[in-house]
């Protein structure tokens, strides 16, 4: 331990974070991969062209055809065109202009629907959130419902989850696969690309018409950016809402602060609780670095963000503590590594950010609003990360 650490007065024993030790009894790092936890290793390694995407069946991806995979598959040019013929969508102007609109008209109608019934699962109410928003993105707007949409969705995604090792379970898994992919497409995909060749819009799906996707393309392409917008950003509002419930005085200074004050405090809760949790890399060809990210050719990185996360030489004393001043006193802009970084950084990082934002404002605001039963940290193997199910929030009625 370092002298720094040595003389905090709350460094021995505080830890804040609600799903670190599920993390690390479960984290596994792609099998014959090296571990990175320092911050400036693990960042200049993400920032590095010469690494390419590994892990998460990165090595099984058929590259000769870009247009049949999804761009979180992609490197170099290929990828760089790919999140520029889209990045509008995620610019800071478009998520106040238009993005917010949508937040806060889903707020509406959860508000409406907290209050009519008394209470609610708290992960049901951020995954309607996190549906709309990343359905107006991305285009599917022509389901027959939004309801029936994010319950879809959430069938394919939860197919990686339900998967077990073994012949016939192999069988069934593909099976399932199948069968929700197919519903996906007839009722909520095919409807909006239909709906784009006559009217295109500002959205992913309207890009992916233009450029002559194949159907495989294109469902690969929606489900990324789904399985990113939308699952990622549920764990994350239901995490900062525990950490609020918890903490009063959070809770106090989210509400009376500016928003810049309220992102410092999420973008805090995310450094501590990252839903990702691990990252690989492999390199293309020797890698340099400064900071300790040098990589041998082929070799393969796993990047622990969690530990890279609180990393002293980058946080400073107290690296547990959930300190919301302590970016901006550390010169730190954003929650570290947590959407990643380099080429590869979340593309809807702040989108992420505004929902929850949002979504805590509206629901704290309400009057009695209360926490009655708290989540169950879960661990889901296939996206190394956690899910927190089971909490159930309450309010007056109106």
């Amino acid at each position: 331990m370092n002298a720094t650490a040595a003389s905090c007065p709350v460094h021995e024993g505080r830890d804040d974070r609600k799903s670190a030790r599920l993390a690390a009894e479960n984290l596994k790092p792609h099998e014959g991969s090296r571990v990175v936890g320092t911050f400036g290793a693990a960042r200049e390694i993400l920032r590095s062209p010469k690494v390419r995407q590994a892990g998460a069946t990165a090595e099984m991806v058929d590259l000769s055809k870009p247009n049949e995979i999804s761009f979180f598959f992609l490197d170099g040019d290929l990828h760089r065109r790919r999140r520029a013929a889209v990045a509008g969508l995620f610019a800071p102007k478009t998520i106040v202009t238009r993005h917010h609109a949508v937040m806060n008209r889903t707020m509406d109608a959860i508000v409406a629907k907290l209050q009519k019934q008394g209470s609610a699962p708290l992960d049901e109410l951020s995954w309607q959130m996190a549906v709309d928003v990343a359905a107006d993105i991305v285009g599917l707007t022509n389901s027959d419902s939004n309801e029936n949409l994010a319950n879809r969705v959430k069938a394919v995604l939860d197919s990686s989850i339900e998967r077990k090792p073994g012949l016939l379970n192999n069988l069934i898994f593909t099976i399932k696969s199948v069968f929700r992919v197919g519903k996906f497409w007839k009722h909520d995909l095919l409807p909006a690309i239909e709906a784009r060749r006559i009217e295109p819009k500002d959205d992913v799906i309207s890009y992916m018409v233009k450029e002559n996707y194949s159907k495989k393309g294109m469902i690969m392409e929606c489900l990324s950016y789904g399985g990113a917008g939308m699952m990622t950003t549920r764990e994350f509002i239901v995490m900062c809402a525990w950490h609020m419930f918890e903490k009063p005085e959070l809770r106090e200074r989210f509400l009376t602060g500016s928003e810049e004050d309220q992102f410092a405090i999420l973008e805090e809760i995310l450094r501590l609780e990252p839903v990702a949790s691990l990252l690989h890399r492999r390199a293309e060809e020797k890698v340099e670095g400064a900071q300790g990210g040098e990589m041998a050719e082929g070799e393969v990185v796993c990047v622990n963000l969690r530990e890279a996360n609180t990393d002293e030489a980058i946080t400073g004393p107290c690296p547990y503590e959930l300190d919301p001043d302590r970016a901006k006193r550390m010169k730190v802009v954003g929650p570290y590594l947590s959407f990643g970084d380099g080429p590869h950084r979340c593309p809807g990082a702040q989108v992420a950010l505004h929902e929850t934002r949002i979504f805590l404002d509206r629901m704290f605001r309400l009057p009695g609003i209360r926490l009655m039963s708290e989540p169950e940290v879960i661990w889901n193997p296939q996206i190394q990360g956690y899910e927190l199910r089971g909490a159930v929030v309450a309010c007056d009625p109106a």
